[in-house]
């Protein structure tokens, strides 16, 4: 469950990250209080991620999801450029996300999963 958590919590900064942006510094009320109500809920959700998930592990992931999903989201709707250097990096990033999840036993708790 805590995996989930934790993509859900990465999927959540996406949001926030791209309403922070249409916020324009905090000068538009509707984006500035998305941007408000998703910072809680993917910190949230992040910390809960967080009581089974080794920490190194844990932030990569969160991170790396809001990173690419953030780099996808500029692509694809704030017509951010696209360069193949571009794609191959955040294939790099997404794999090394992948990667993570797979090294990872599970958790950092014995009994726990």
């Amino acid at each position: 469950m805590q995996w989930f958590y934790l993509v859900l919590a990465g999927l959540s900064e996406i949001v926030w990250a791209f309403g922070l942006k249409e916020s324009h510094g905090f000068t538009k009320l509707d984006f500035s209080l998305l941007t408000i109500a998703f910072l809680i809920v993917s910190f949230g959700l992040f910390a809960l991620a967080m009581r089974t998930i080794p920490i190194g592990t844990a932030y990569a992931v969160f991170t790396g999801i809001g990173a690419a999903g953030t780099a996808v989201v500029g692509i694809l709707f704030l017509n951010e450029p696209a360069g193949l250097f571009k794609i191959i990096s955040l294939v790099v990033l997404i794999s090394g996300i992948i990667g993570l999840k797979l090294v990872d036993d599970g958790g950092g708790k014995e009994g726990e999963k």
